[in-house]
């Protein structure tokens, strides 16, 4: 297999952040903001490659997942580079997955987050930008959290806050519907966003 840097550098992008072609050890599984995330086929492994306008970004999740090596809630992280980082591959759903197969996130999941965003506070960090697609709950049943660039920023997230009053308020009641379309969530995501659900304020 070609060395980690060789597996970035195979990784082309054009000037519009799309891919153009990678080494043909790697399968794509995510595309974000800021990098794609590819599983390192015949391995355990996956690997974030960043936009050529985002090698900031690369350094600092870097450094920050560097200070979360020991807890378990996060992946474990093998090499990094200018523009990539290697880290565990995660099998399992995403909060977001959960909610579009209709599989049921119970209150001790959300304890478990709750905690796994302490123990990151407990080191001096401040978790930020904590969404459904970041969150994953693993095929063992296990709590894992991922991106963690913005985890260094010094404002007051309440996003976190506001998922699990919605779990609380609403998912968690007999009547309301475990199994949400995609196409629901992202407008509720985008009305977050543009702070228009008043319950809800940023």
């Amino acid at each position: 297999m070609n060395s980690y840097k060789e597996l970035a550098n195979s990784v082309i992008i054009d000037k519009k952040n799309r891919l153009i072609s990678c080494d043909r050890s790697l399968c794509l599984i995510g595309t974000g903001r800021s990098a794609f995330v590819f599983r390192i086929k015949s391995s355990n492994k996956a690997i974030k490659v960043f936009f050529p306008d985002f090698i900031d970004i690369s350094k600092e999740e870097a450094e920050i997942y560097q200070s979360l090596q020991g807890i378990h809630y996060f992946p474990s992280i093998y090499e990094t580079g200018s523009n990539y980082v290697v880290m565990d591959h995660i099998n399992g759903y995403t909060l977001f997955e959960c909610l579009t197969h209709g599989i049921v996130i119970t209150a001790e999941h959300i304890k478990e987050i709750d905690h796994a965003l302490s123990l990151a506070s407990a080191v001096g960090l401040n978790p930020s930008d904590i969404h459904l697609r970041n969150i994953f709950i693993t095929s063992n049943h296990d709590i894992k959290l991922i991106d963690v660039a913005r985890y260094r920023q010094r404002k007051n997230c309440r996003q976190w806050n506001n998922l699990k009053k919605a779990h609380r308020q609403f998912y968690c009641k007999r009547f309301f519907m475990k199994k949400i379309p995609a196409s629901l969530l992202n407008i509720l995501a985008l009305l977050y966003k543009k702070d228009l659900i008043p319950y809800y304020r940023l």
